[in-house]
């Protein structure tokens, strides 16, 4: 039978909300007076760059590589780094160390000139040319397409309209089709109050400002709370680089380019044609129904920028006979970063494009 465990005396927790002030006070000065975490730390290489999009390769680390390539595409307001992080905490570097053959194509910061980017730029230009330089460079005739959030989004449009393509895989993770699942965000741009035409008109680019703001507004008190769990765990080393990690991330956000922009309000979060296929890119409708290769869609739990509502309708929209939904805990970033993310999320991408890259 195992022994309790002793009690811990007055005395004891009184020595130890002293101890753990000091720290706070040290470790207080040293999160003031030292600077951002270094990211994105996996070795990699510029494979193509044309303006600020940016193609990389991840530098193999194991002999044992599978066939199929995979690459990453991103959301267009948000910087890459969050897919790695940090040694340890990159899924990124663990795909690799899997043995995936792993790409990226990184947006960049958008310039004023990139305002005039649309929709059509990304899926008909931009993705189609990575996806053959990929190809190009692995020697392969087919890669699988990872996208996160928005480029989730971007990647399934690819997908539909590219239905003869290299694509073997498609995986996504948060990815909303469903603009009546995102209540608040549709709110903040009620076509009665937000002049999205004024707004891209007179700035051109979308600052992030804007966007982090309407972050905010999803939980008015997240960040007061997440101050105050700082604060209580300011003795803790490993917290506090893990938050300010993520806290870097959350706050580095990027303009989001003004004609694309005003795509997505009027024809997603306004008229909701994604949802009901009747996107058009181009000339061309955005039907889900095209997409035949094996799809994931893992949705978190706990996910307040992109809602379970939001996303639901994805995986019964695509026309795939081998599809698949997975929820898990998390919320919407700490179910692809962080220490849940690495029992979580990161298996189960590696046991489903693993099973289908040989």
């Amino acid at each position: 039978m195992t022994a309790p465990a002793p009690e811990i005396t007055v005395e004891q927790r009184v020595r130890q909300a002293i101890d753990r002030t000091i720290q706070r006070s040290i470790k207080g000065l040293e999160y003031i007076s030292t600077g951002d975490p270094a990211v994105g730390l996996t070795p990699k290489d510029t494979l193509f760059q044309k303006g600020t999009l940016k193609l990389y390769h991840y530098r193999a680390q194991t002999d044992d590589v599978y066939r199929v390539p995979v690459m990453l595409v991103m959301s267009l307001v948000s910087k890459p780094y969050i897919l790695d992080l940090t040694p340890g905490q990159s899924l990124v570097e663990f795909l690799v160390q899997k043995g995936f053959d792993v790409y990226m194509i990184d947006w960049g910061v958008p310039r004023p000139e990139d305002s005039r980017l649309r929709l059509e730029d990304y899926v008909l230009d931009f993705i189609p040319d990575c996806a053959e330089r990929v190809l190009k460079d692995s020697g392969e005739d087919e890669l699988s397409i990872v996208g996160y959030c928005m480029g989730g989004q971007l990647a399934t449009m690819y997908a539909s309209l590219h239905p003869d393509g290299p694509m073997k895989n498609l995986a996504c993770f948060t990815t909303p089709v469903d603009a009546n699942g995102m209540v608040l965000f549709r709110q903040w741009t009620d076509r009665r109050y937000f002049d999205v035409d004024r707004v891209v008109d007179t700035l051109g680019n979308v600052p992030p400002e804007l966007l982090y703001a309407s972050f905010d507004m999803l939980k008015p008190a997240a960040r007061v709370a997440k101050n105050i769990q700082l604060w209580d765990n300011l003795w803790n080393d490993e917290f506090v680089k893990s938050y300010r990690m993520f806290d870097r991330w959350a706050a580095d956000q990027i303009p989001f380019p003004g004609e694309t922009f005003r795509q997505v309000t009027k024809d997603m979060m306004w008229d909701n044609k994604f949802v009901k296929n009747e996107m058009e890119i181009g000339g061309k409708r955005v039907d889900l129904g095209n997409i035949k290769k094996p799809f994931l869609h893992v949705v978190a739990e706990h996910d307040h920028i992109v809602p379970y509502e939001a996303a639901k309708p994805l995986v019964p929209m695509v026309g795939s006979e081998d599809k698949k939904e997975v929820m898990l805990k998390g919320g919407h970033v700490s179910l692809v970063a962080g220490g849940n993310a690495i029992f979580r999320l990161w298996p189960q991408l590696e046991s489903w494009l693993g099973e289908r890259s040989v």
